[in-house]
């Protein structure tokens, strides 16, 4: 290994690094597809972040590319395989219930505070800087070094699979866009619609469910939902349950009546759908409290299939396809959730081990939905990855690891999706370290600037190790 003192290094320029990931952190990245336009097939936040570290990238005197308005790369080095970082800089909703503005940084108590400061666009700063030391060192590399950047990996990561058929795959790759030690296992990951008619309305019920609605991504908790209800013939007592309900649940809510309307919102917490017992799904929540009633109509299929299969059921035991290997156990996160003139719809997000088979799962999910008149709609499958603990790339990661740590690299597995799924031999290699809280897709979210910089030193040393 160098004798470079990547520590050094690093925190001498760890200022300016702090500039430049403020900098991007005020653009709100999100997929916003009613904005799309020519050159922003996402919406403008994306592509703007995305212009942003290509112009950085430009400055900072390396090679840039844009593919197709939807990806990028910043490169130097040179030879004929291809050292890879792989990095995002869209990012999910921002939601409610925010302390600070998630768009305007904020430094507290040594945690920086913004949406998409831990994921991921916290991590890919420090993989730049990482790779932008080695080049202003002059330090002699064999293998050109890329750093990808996406504007899509939330939501379907659309932006690698459109950049991988106009460029070169790297030969070997990592994600700074999970956790330390090394992920060189990633589940499967399904997204399931399952969908209900609007049928004609049943005579005797005690309210109508004019409209549902709660969730905005597969790969979010859904944190937020809301109802409207017609033809309630006892709003007081409606009113009453409903109070009593949110003070015995532990959730937030509110509730209006009006004539024999009855508005109703239940707030949960947003998490991860890797791990929906990290959150609170509020939209389940709610339809817990409508269960108790008679609903009109399909409605009531709705309602019914969500209690006997989805509520308080993140093992997917209630569909009798849990499941369990070394890779972990089965998840299953309710991400969308709706109801309205024209049906129902659940979006479901499956998070399955290395030796789970999802299409036959399919075929149990859609035998029960049949029961509830309901029918699966989407079924979109990505298989699990793996790459060998022996490898090059592995062992690598893990000796540097290990050097900057004192800590001992072990093989992890998750259930989060990145892309190093779509590559021949790549892993998730931080930048969250072991016991660091998860903020990820939450209110709040924030990193430990102390633990970013160090997640700078390790990518630094590592991308060196890998190219030189």
């Amino acid at each position: 290994m160098t004798n470079v003192n990547w520590k050094h290094e690093v925190e001498s320029r760890q200022d300016a690094m702090l500039e430049d990931l403020k900098d991007l952190l005020r653009i709100r990245s999100v997929r916003d597809d009613a904005k799309a336009v020519a050159g922003a097939p996402f919406g403008p936040g994306p592509k703007e972040a995305l212009d942003f570290m290509m112009a950085m990238g430009q400055k900072d005197g390396f090679e840039t590319k844009v593919v197709e308005d939807v990806a990028g790369h910043i490169e130097f080095g040179q030879g004929e395989e291809i050292v890879g970082i792989l990095g995002h800089v869209d990012v999910v909703p921002e939601g409610d219930g925010w302390d600070s503005a998630p768009y305007e940084p904020e430094m507290r108590d040594g945690k920086l505070f913004a949406r998409g400061v831990s994921d991921d666009k916290g991590p890919t700063i420090a993989a730049y800087y990482g790779m932008k030391i080695i080049k202003e060192l002059g330090l002699p590399v064999s293998k050109r070094i890329r750093l990808f950047i996406g504007s899509d990996e939330e939501s379907g990561m659309s932006c690698l699979k459109t950049y991988l058929e106009k460029e070169e795959m790297p030969t070997i790759a990592f994600a700074p866009d999970a956790e330390f030690p090394i992920i060189n296992t990633e589940k499967g990951i399904s997204s399931v619609d399952v969908s209900f008619e609007n049928k004609v309305l049943a005579e005797k019920c005690e309210f109508e469910l004019a409209e549902f609605i709660s969730g905005e991504r597969y790969n979010m908790v859904a944190a937020d939902a809301k109802a409207t209800l017609n033809k309630v013939g006892d709003t007081a007592a409606m009113v009453a349950s409903f109070n009593k309900y949110i003070e015995d649940n532990n959730v937030e809510g509110n509730i209006v009546a009006e004539n024999d309307t009855v508005k109703i919102q239940v707030i949960g917490k947003s998490a991860h759908a890797m791990e929906p017992r990290n959150g609170v799904n509020a939209g389940l929540a709610l339809l817990e409290f409508l269960s108790g009633y008679d609903i009109a109509g399909s409605a009531n299929d709705f309602v019914s299939f969500a209690m006997k299969y989805l509520y308080e059921d993140s093992r997917a035991e209630h569909f009798g396809i849990a499941a369990e290997d070394e890779s972990g156990d089965l998840t299953m996160n309710v991400g969308l959730l709706s109801f309205n003139k024209d049906g129902g719809k659940f979006g479901l997000n499956f998070r399955y081990p290395y030796t789970f088979d999802m299409t036959e799962a399919k075929n149990t999910i859609a035998e029960k939905a049949l029961a509830f008149n309901g029918k699966i709609t989407l079924f979109e499958d990505e298989k699990p990855s793996h790459v060998d603990g022996d490898s090059f790339l592995v062992s690598t990661l893990a000796k540097v690891y290990e050097k900057q740590t004192g800590a001992k690299s072990e093989l992890l597995s998750i259930g989060g999706g990145t892309y190093a799924r779509y590559l021949k031999e790549a892993v998730a290699f931080g930048a969250a370290f072991p016991g660091a809280a998860d903020t990820m897709h939450q209110k709040n979210e924030y990193s430990v600037w102390e633990d970013l910089v160090r997640a700078s030193v390790i990518y630094a040393e590592a991308i060196y190790e890998l190219a030189k």
